[in-house]
């Protein structure tokens, strides 16, 4: 079954597609603490809070480790698709015109979404919950909702992260059907359905990151706290 797993197309697709219903959650509790943001300060500093039980810390090493498989067995994929099929990048099934262009550049989309992570990363992840794991002080959960409002106010990275979301949007289109194709979902009552489910849900979590990003961006939050 291991050898499977890891020797066969088929495999490493199932793996592709379980790691990316992992990160799919994870897009779902990240925007739900993040909305709290347009609540006010003390409700998103009890969101940070929650999220620096425990519990939640332990997931961190876990999160990171499906980032990393992800990521792994997408170049992957992608080299020997192109190697087999020329410039025909990891694709399946029927596609609309969205989800068509979408799983052509699922790679590039996907190294975007990746290069801005990393920018998310320093801004917040770095200064807040690294210094836990560290074992020294980090932006305490007080200052969490000044240190996101600093960011979005600037408008070169509220920018960059609308870009961001855009990029996440086309990733998701294509891969949320996609990874539910693989794990079963494959006839075409299910193409249909999946495909529409996986435009809402991705149309959901980019225009709510978007909008909390334009919360900040367009000073809104100063009329409203």
């Amino acid at each position: 079954m291991n050898l499977f797993i890891f020797n066969s197309s088929i495999g490493r697709k199932l793996i592709m597609s379980l790691s990316g219903l992992f990160l799919m959650l994870f897009l779902l509790i990240h925007l739900t603490v993040n909305s709290l943001l347009l609540v006010g300060p003390e409700a998103f500093q009890a969101g940070c809070e929650f999220m620096e039980l425990p519990v939640v810390t332990i997931m961190v090493p876990i999160l990171a480790a499906g980032f990393i498989v992800h990521i792994i067995y997408a170049a992957w994929l992608t080299w020997q698709n192109r190697k087999a099929r020329g410039s025909v990048a990891y694709a399946s099934g029927k596609k609309s015109e969205t989800t068509s262009w979408a799983s052509k550049n699922m790679f590039v989309l996907g190294l975007v979404v990746l290069g801005v992570i990393a920018i998310h990363l320093s801004h917040f992840w770095a200064k807040m919950q690294l210094p836990h794991f560290m074992g020294t002080e980090g932006v305490p959960a007080s200052q969490a909702y000044d240190l996101v409002a600093n960011i979005f106010r600037n408008p070169c990275w509220a920018v960059i992260y609308i870009i961001w979301y855009g990029a996440l949007w086309f990733h998701l289109t294509h891969g949320f059907w996609s990874a539910l194709q693989t794990i079963g979902f494959n006839n075409t009552t299910w193409y249909y359905r999946l495909r529409w489910i996986g435009i809402i849900f991705a149309t959901i979590v980019a225009f709510g990151f978007t909008g909390i990003t334009l919360f900040f961006a367009l000073g809104v939050d100063k009329l409203v706290h």
